[in-house]
């Protein structure tokens, strides 16, 4: 049996952290919490996530800073998933600008979670084409996308 993808969702919000740990969970991954900034970066030294999913407003550290961290050293092949309720045009470009993978906005649509997370770890289920990344609170939006 293949080893699950390992999965870190920091968020601060004990509600959203265990919705966005379930639904990936139910996809086939293994999931890493943590609620703050400093727990997000020892984390990821620790454990070596294959992805994180990141809100951007937390405490000690914010998720730009996180991201900033995770990219800049060259021996962490970490993928990033900005999830955040900051959703001006403004926001996904200065995350594009901290090195992050994907962006999604709060509300998270689970299924768009998972379809993203699967296309970022491409050894678990591959997506189709169509599915962008930075897209908009729904599967559909993907007018709205904006590339790194």
């Amino acid at each position: 049996m293949p080893e699950l993808k390992r999965i870190l969702v920091v968020e601060d919000s004990p509600t959203t952290r265990v919705q966005i740990a379930k639904a990936l969970q139910s996809a086939g991954y293994e999931v890493l919490t943590a609620e703050d900034g400093e727990q997000a970066i020892a984390a990821v030294f620790e454990f070596h996530p294959e992805l994180v999913v990141l809100d951007v407003v937390l405490p000690k550290k914010n998720g730009y800073q996180v991201c900033r961290t995770i990219k800049s050293d060259p021996d962490l092949a970490i993928k990033v998933v900005i999830a955040t309720a900051k959703d001006q045009e403004k926001d996904r470009i200065w995350s594009g600008r901290q090195g992050a993978d994907a962006y999604l906005s709060k509300p998270i649509d689970m299924e768009l979670l998972v379809a993203t997370v699967q296309r970022l770890t491409p050894t678990n289920s591959p997506l189709p084409m169509s599915i962008g990344l930075f897209a908009g609170k729904t599967p559909t939006a993907t007018k709205n996308s904006a590339a790194c």
